[in-house]
Parts: C-alpha cells; structure tokens; sequence
C-alpha cells in the first residue's frame, strides 16, 4: 500500500511539472532516436481486435478517439506506434491525430523504447502528399 500511495504521489508530481521542470528535476527522457516516416493513423483498439482500418472506418476511429480511445501510428513495415507527449499533463495525441484518422501522414518525431513497446513524441505532422 505504501509504494503505492509513493507511486501515485511521484505521478500527481511529474503531472504538476513540464517536460522542462521535470528534467530539471533529475528526471530524463533516456536515449530516444530521431525519426522521419509515414505511416498511417488508425483506432489502435478496431485495428488491432477486429482488423478494422481504411476510409470506410473513419468516422468510427474519430468517434472513438472522442471517446478516449487511442490513435497510433501504423509503420509501413507493420510496426504500431504509440504517439505520447513530452509535457506532464500533455495535449492529448487524439487531439493531434483526430483530423488525420484512416488517412496516411508524413511524421518527424523521437521515438522510445520501454517494455517491449515504442512510442512517439510527435515534432511535426503533415498529411502524406502535402
């Protein structure tokens, strides 16, 4: 119960500080590389339970981001990427990825590796073929 109470008291502090503070604080993002690649924005949950993408399920992927449901990223080599944010609390990648639903975009960011996952933090975002 006590590492609990510390862990939810670390996570109520990280959330009060920005990317800025935090590293301030001693904390660091840890190596990340720099990447530039296309892929395309899909319901994270239809995609990977019910195989669900393309144009025809765009509207229920931008209802279900509303709903909290994340977007990611799907690399051209099939790799899922999840797109997190520097800043404690941060903008919400639905957010950013919303507009961009089923469709494929153009993505420079850095990308982390934890736990046997990657995420990205999103720098710049254009829509593939503007």
């Amino acid at each position: 119960m006590k590492k609990m109470i510390a862990g939810l008291g670390l996570a109520l502090v990280l959330m009060a500080l920005d990317g800025g503070e935090v590293a301030a604080q001693g904390f660091s993002m840890g190596a990340n590389e720099e990447v530039e690649l296309t892929a395309t924005v899909v319901d994270m949950s239809c995609k990977i339970v019910f195989n669900l993408s393309g144009e025809d399920h765009r509207m229920c992927s931008q209802m279900c981001a509303d709903f909290g449901i994340p977007l990611g990223l799907l690399t051209d080599d099939g790799e899922f990427l999840l797109p997190v944010s520097s800043t404690m609390p941060g903008k919400g990648s639905n957010e950013l990825l919303k507009p961009h639903a089923e469709h494929r975009v153009r993505i420079k960011g850095r990308v982390f590796e934890r736990a046997g996952s990657r995420a990205i933090i999103i720098d710049d975002l254009q829509m593939e073929g503007s």
